[in-house]
């Protein structure tokens, strides 16, 4: 039988508190280095291919950056409408790691003790969540309607020489809705 004396578990303790620091400090890396490659500005144009087959021109950027614990994607388009309006939207939000490899939460608001948490996709607010798989970065937004049917974008942006091929989906109920793929140049 042990007994644990006071000094013993001290040693548990800081033994406990370096092993979650090395932790924490290794997924900070990994993510660093992972999107590392992705780092930049970038500009392109497209047309964009509509459900019903009719095509419409796009403005598209892209800025990628790491930030303290993670990294940012921040992305721009202006749509040009049949009858001359202009339409810009743009959207920036930040990646934090998760326990899994390659897989990283959106931290889009903070919750009471000012932690970075995820949106709720039951109050319609989309559910934003990041993967990289070898030179693609993917960006998954999940939106539940006020029927509770559901609308799914995903922003591929996989490496290529001199800029990013951006492939963009969007899927209403499970039913194609948009789609556009183009290359974005690197500032």
């Amino acid at each position: 039988m042990h007994t644990w004396t006071v000094s013993n578990l001290r040693g548990l303790m800081w033994s406990c508190v370096i092993g979650t620091l090395v932790l924490l400090f290794s997924v900070t890396v990994t993510t660093a280095s992972e999107i590392e490659p992705f780092v930049g500005t970038y500009h392109g144009a497209a047309e964009v291919v509509n459900a019903d087959g009719s095509k419409s021109p796009r403005d598209m950027s892209v800025e990628i950056m790491k930030t303290g614990d993670g990294f940012n994607v921040s992305w721009r388009t202006i749509s040009y409408k049949t009858d001359g309006r202009v339409k810009e939207s743009a959207y920036s939000v930040d990646f934090l790691p998760t326990t899994r490899d390659g897989i990283f939460s959106a931290a889009m608001k903070r919750n009471v003790f000012g932690h970075a948490v995820q949106l709720d996709p039951m109050k319609g607010e989309p559910f934003v969540w990041g993967r990289i798989i070898g030179e693609t970065l993917t960006v998954f937004s999940l939106f539940v309607d006020a029927d509770g049917g559901y609308e799914m974008q995903q922003f591929d942006r996989t490496l290529a020489e001199d800029g990013l091929v951006l492939d963009f989906s969007r899927l209403s109920n499970g039913e194609k809705a948009r789609s556009v793929q183009t290359f974005l140049k690197k500032e």
